[in-house]
């Protein structure tokens, strides 16, 4: 594999020291790990290597490797989600958080002017938020198996869609023009025409 191949994986990710479940492709392994969430979906993923739709450490650790071999892929915290940042530990005040009717506790996922973050103590009038990744300092282990190369042009491209979040959206290839039925960004337009050579040209019609 190599950069700008499209790929599409099934993958797990473990805590190292724990060995506590926090994602995966695989709904049987997020229902026997009390993960599951009926409102994701669980298949594999088709990535394009090089575009930082994963850990640029995983994408890198791909390079090379076989399909349909598993491999196990563990990353230190600087290699993954960073290390602890003492600076991202913040006091709030407790009538900030009752400005916005929230009845903080430990443990608490919140998001507090778009920033996301986990409130680590609660005492009289403060409350300590932790905006530091869930995973940063952690080392974890990727179980990852590529399963096929993505060769279709039209998966390319619904994928690099996807990755927008742009989905479900009409398609029609012919040559080298790609038709789309709804308005998208010039800038998705601009990364479909890199990633994706065989087209050209790019119609956008308005349903």
């Amino acid at each position: 594999m190599k950069k700008n191949d499209f790929i599409e994986i099934e993958y797990t990710l473990k805590i190292k020291d724990t060995s506590k479940v926090v994602d995966t492709t695989s709904e049987k392994i997020a229902k026997e790990n009390d993960i599951f969430n009926p409102q994701e979906k669980y298949t594999p993923k088709i990535i394009c290597i090089g575009q930082e739709q994963i850990l640029p450490s995983l994408e890198k650790e791909l390079e090379g490797k076989e399909l349909n071999k598993e491999y196990t892929i563990i990353l230190p915290p600087e290699e993954a989600f960073g290390k602890k940042n003492p600076k991202l530990l913040q006091l709030v005040s407790m009538s900030h958080f009752k400005s916005q009717n929230i009845n903080p506790y430990p443990g608490l996922h919140i998001n507090l002017d778009n920033a996301m973050g986990i409130v680590r103590t609660v005492s009289p009038g403060r409350v300590i938020v932790d905006f530091n990744h869930p995973l940063s300092g952690r080392t974890i282990e990727y179980k990852v198996k590529i399963l096929r190369k993505i060769t279709d042009t039209k998966e390319q491209v619904t994928s690099i869609l996807d990755s927008y979040h742009q989905h479900n959206l009409k398609l029609k290839i012919e040559n080298s023009e790609l038709t789309i039925k709804k308005e998208i960004d010039k800038e998705i337009q601009k990364k479909i025409l890199e990633l994706v050579p065989i087209i050209k040209k790019i119609n956008v019609v308005k349903e």
